[in-house]
C-alpha cells in the first residue's frame, strides 16, 4: 500500500514505453466521487477495480482512506490506463 503522494510521484515519473515500476496501487479508499475526480485531474489515475477477495476479507476495516484520511469503506486498485 502506498500513500497518495507516493502513488502520484511514481505515476508522474512513469513513461509507458519504459515502464518497469508499479502500475496498480491497492489502497484503502472511502468512496467519494469528488475525490476520485480530483485524483484523476491531479495524476490521471482512476479506480481500476474493487478486488472482491480483499474486500470480502475485510482488509479495509480500521484503515484510513489514502486520500482523505477518513475511515475507508473498502480497498480499491488505482492506476492509469494507457
Amino acid at each position: 500500500m502506498a500513500t497518495y503522494d507516493q502513488m502520484k510521484d511514481a505515476l508522474e515519473k512513469d513513461e509507458a514505453s519504459e515502464y518497469d515500476g508499479p502500475g496498480l496501487y491497492l489502497v484503502p479508499w472511502k468512496c467519494d466521487a469528488a475525490n476520485e475526480e480530483k485524483i484523476k485531474e491531479e495524476c490521471k489515475a482512476t479506480i481500476r477495480c474493487y478486488p472482491t477477495d480483499v474486500n470480502e476479507a475485510g482488509m479495509a476495516e480500521g484503515k484510513k482512506c489514502f486520500y482523505s484520511g477518513e475511515d475507508a469503506t473498502h480497498m480499491a486498485l488505482f492506476g492509469r490506463a494507457f
